[in-house]
């Protein structure tokens, strides 16, 4: 019930802030202009929101933030025994260029090795989504959220010292 109520609730938010009330319905306001329909589709249906076990060994978890304009993205990936990222989330607090970078993000590292997400640029996700220069920060982000993912990860695949001297 919550998960519906939040979803209507996603969408009458979408519609207020995309549409004029002096505009006919089909015609967007000059804000949602701003907005690529691939930035709005992530933020009305955003894919892989949620979290994993942060204390997981194969769980990899970046948290990031834009102090000038106050969002924050947590992304988190999940690495199978071979390399490979078999799962990965995200919750964001910011605007829809935001959470529409990390939502992609998350699918774009979700198949590939941790070394092939490592290539993942702000410029790929940028040109993706079609933003504007004034949202590129949020691009800027997601790469940002995704390497700290990754030394996340890395981290806690390092034996620790008591570890290591008893091998």
């Amino acid at each position: 019930m919550a998960a519906a109520g939040a979803g209507r609730l996603r969408r009458a938010a979408s519609a207020l802030l995309l549409r004029s009330p002096r505009l006919p319905p089909r015609e967007l306001s000059a804000p949602a202009r701003l907005y690529h329909k691939k930035v709005v589709d992530h933020y009305e249906n955003p894919r892989n929101v949620g979290s994993l076990d942060k204390t997981s060994k194969n769980v990899g978890t970046g948290l990031v933030g834009a102090p000038a304009c106050g969002d924050v993205m947590k992304l988190q990936i999940q690495v199978d025994e071979k390399g490979k990222i078999v799962d990965a989330r995200f919750k964001t607090f910011g605007c829809g260029s935001a959470i529409a970078s990390s939502s992609l993000a998350t699918e774009w590292v979700k198949g590939k090795t941790v070394e092939e997400a490592l290539t993942i640029k702000n410029t790929d996700i940028a040109k993706e989504l079609c933003l504007p220069p004034v949202k590129l920060h949020c691009s800027m982000l997601a790469e940002d959220a995704i390497k700290a993912a990754l030394a996340d990860y890395k981290l806690k695949q390092e034996p620790k010292k008591g570890e290591a001297e008893k091998k």
